[in-house]
């Protein structure tokens, strides 16, 4: 008999068992793929010898995440790199906005918003620690920092393209839009400004580092310090009901509100069954791997030392390009992001050829080739790119679920950033990951603080099952 079992081996569903077993339960990982990670893992894509990351590529809350920042991950293997530039996002003309590290050389480069950009970002960046805290966990809860919650909120609540406005540049303006782009919402809706607003003090804190060897190293880190604990893991393990698990006192389930209702059937209660399936989901991404000779080449030098580089021009042309994704409608220019790991990773590159992985937004479930759009917005930025372009893999959008189920119609956060999603995931409880049946707890990206590889939501489900099960929680 084993004292949990965990349903899906990503990064949410190991963390979570890590933290079971490290509070001295046996613990099983069940995972109905022949591979663990969900989507953090990595591997040849395009040409023998260049490794790419299948999903999750740049981690700026990984490295905000204590367990995957902790002497033990890093024993097993588990090492951050970083590129020289966190973020770019060029203009048309030639031009470029780019944040590193220092908050203080980011506003300078800024020029005349560099006191606008200071006033918004040092306090953030410079205590992201105590600010994590509070907005990495259910939302739902008395904070620890009050002022500085207060302060981060009122700018958090306004729409994106509301906040922009506090920079007089189309520079700045733009690189805000980027970073707030990635709650996949309509700019012009609340509290799209918090997403931009974490990304941007993350990186002026710890930065927007990769995994030294990929992706897939966050995953085999947390696996061996499972196994060092006494868990195990099992792949090819499908499990379609809760009768499918062995006796256990906890269940974790890192799946997604629908296949959670789907899976614990008429034990659900019924308010949580009806939240379940009322869950939304957002946009979605289109992926493609380029194997590139000689890299990407940018017009402006910023994009050339960039880990990642956003591409969609003003903030007004990523607000449009938003909200038509949203109404369901491909734009012709889309949101793009490219990532080009091996600037901090070079192990990833074989010579001069290099990995280049780039994902656009798309309508949610879009099933057309979209291929066509994420070449034209890097070649607007990189003129000869696809002369330089040796190999391409394509994941369409609706093959991502085949890959990972979590990612219902291609919407990688699994679920819409809509306002009340935000706050309210998956549900109105107290304690969000509880499913109302004894011992069984949901730990996906759906629940706090949602997407990202940060192991966050299973971490967090792990200590409310060990709450419930009267097991002291430390740490």
């Amino acid at each position: 008999m084993t004292d949990a079992v965990v349903v899906g081996s990503g990064p949410n569903g190991l963390a979570g068992a890590v933290t079971l077993a490290e509070h001295g339960l046996t613990v099983t990982v069940l995972e109905a793929a022949e591979e663990i990670g969900g989507g953090a893992r990595s591997g040849e894509s395009t040409l023998p010898g260049l490794l790419h990351d299948h999903c999750s590529a740049v981690h700026p809350f990984g490295v905000a995440s204590p367990l995957l920042r902790s002497p033990d991950l890093a024993r097993h293997g588990l090492e951050w790199a970083w590129p020289e530039v966190d973020l770019a996002h060029p203009l048309d003309g030639g031009e470029a906005a780019a944040a590193v590290r220092s908050v203080r050389d980011t506003a300078r480069a800024l020029g005349a918003d560099a006191d606008a950009w200071l006033r918004v970002f040092a306090r953030p960046g410079e205590h992201f620690d105590a600010l994590a805290e509070d907005v990495l966990r259910p939302l739902l809860r008395f904070p620890r920092h009050p002022l500085l919650l207060a302060d981060f909120g009122r700018r958090a609540a306004l729409p994106a393209t509301l906040l922009a406005r506090t920079w007089r540049t189309a520079r700045a303006r733009a690189l805000f839009a980027g970073a707030a782009a990635h709650a996949f919402r309509p700019l012009d809706r609340p509290l799209t400004s918090a997403v931009g607003l974490l990304l941007l003090a993350a990186a002026h804190h710890r930065g927007w580092p990769v995994a030294r060897g990929g992706s897939g190293r966050i995953t085999a880190a947390l696996a061996a310090r499972l196994t060092e604990l006494g868990g195990r893991i099992e792949t090819g393990h499908p499990v379609r009901a809760l009768a499918d698990l062995p006796p256990c006192r906890i269940a974790l389930l890192d799946v997604a509100p629908g296949a959670a209702a789907d899976l614990c059937g008429d034990r659900l209660p019924p308010r949580v069954r009806r939240a379940y399936r009322r869950w939304r989901y957002g946009p979605a991404a289109f992926r493609m791997d380029f194997a590139v000779q000689g890299g990407v080449p940018w017009r402006h030098p910023d994009c050339r030392r960039a880990g990642t580089v956003h591409l969609g021009g003003t903030l007004e042309e990523v607000a449009h390009a938003e909200r038509q994704t949203a109404r369901g409608r491909l734009p012709a220019r889309p949101f793009v992001l490219v990532a080009q790991q091996y600037l901090a990773d070079p192990g990833r590159s074989r010579g001069d050829v290099h990995p280049v992985y780039a994902y656009a937004h798309v309508p949610h479930g879009y099933d057309g080739d979209a291929s066509w759009a994420v070449l034209a917005q890097i070649e607007r930025f990189a003129p000869g790119f696809r002369e330089r372009v040796l190999a391409t893999t394509t994941l369409p959008t609706r093959h991502l679920p085949r890959h990972n189920p979590n990612l219902v119609g291609g919407d990688i956060s699994t679920g819409a950033n809509t306002a009340r999603q935000t706050v309210l995931r998956p549900r109105a409880a107290l304690d969000p990951y509880a499913t109302g049946i004894p011992g069984v707890h949901l730990c996906s990206a759906a629940t706090p603080p949602g997407a990202g590889v940060h192991g966050l939501c299973g971490i967090h489900a792990a200590r409310s099952a060990l709450r419930h099960a009267g097991i002291p929680v430390t740490g």
